[in-house]
């Protein structure tokens, strides 16, 4: 059994329909409840859920910014260039505009955070096993 199971149905906010929109820039299942996204306000807030393992592609926000808040579970972020950061309920994660980075899960955790976003997401190439094993490894051993 994957710890954090509670975040799987939401913590705060509904985790949401499986975030099938966005799919192909996950590797895993991820699940979104938008929370704002009215079209006369450029940001947009969601819930997203992260099945254990899951992570987002690579990416960068254009003209804009991303605040992640953490509300449950366990797991990662990473700026290019520099080392993930393990993250737990409670973290908060700014993210500048044209910065390239991704977040998710950690392997054995469900993840669940509120992401801000502004400006125009750029998806990139998927984080690959061999890297995401490898940020496992250094926290667990």
């Amino acid at each position: 059994m994957a710890k954090h199971e509670e975040v799987k149905n939401g913590v705060i906010f509904p985790a949401g329909e499986k975030n099938d929109a966005f799919a192909q820039y996950f590797v895993g299942q991820s699940y979104l409840k938008n929370l704002v996204a009215d079209p006369n306000i450029s940001v947009g807030v969601g819930n997203v859920t992260f099945e254990p393992g899951c992570r987002n592609n690579w990416h960068i926000h254009h003209d804009g910014f991303q605040l992640l808040l953490v509300t449950g579970g366990e797991g990662w972020y990473q700026e290019e260039g520099k080392p993930a950061q393990f993250l737990k309920t409670g973290d908060v994660v700014v993210i500048h505009d044209g910065v390239k980075h991704w977040h998710g899960a950690a392997k054995d955790s469900w993840f669940e955070h509120i992401a801000i976003t502004a400006g125009t997401p750029e998806w990139l190439e998927p984080v690959t096993d061999e890297i995401y094993s490898k940020l496992e490894g250094d926290i667990n051993g």
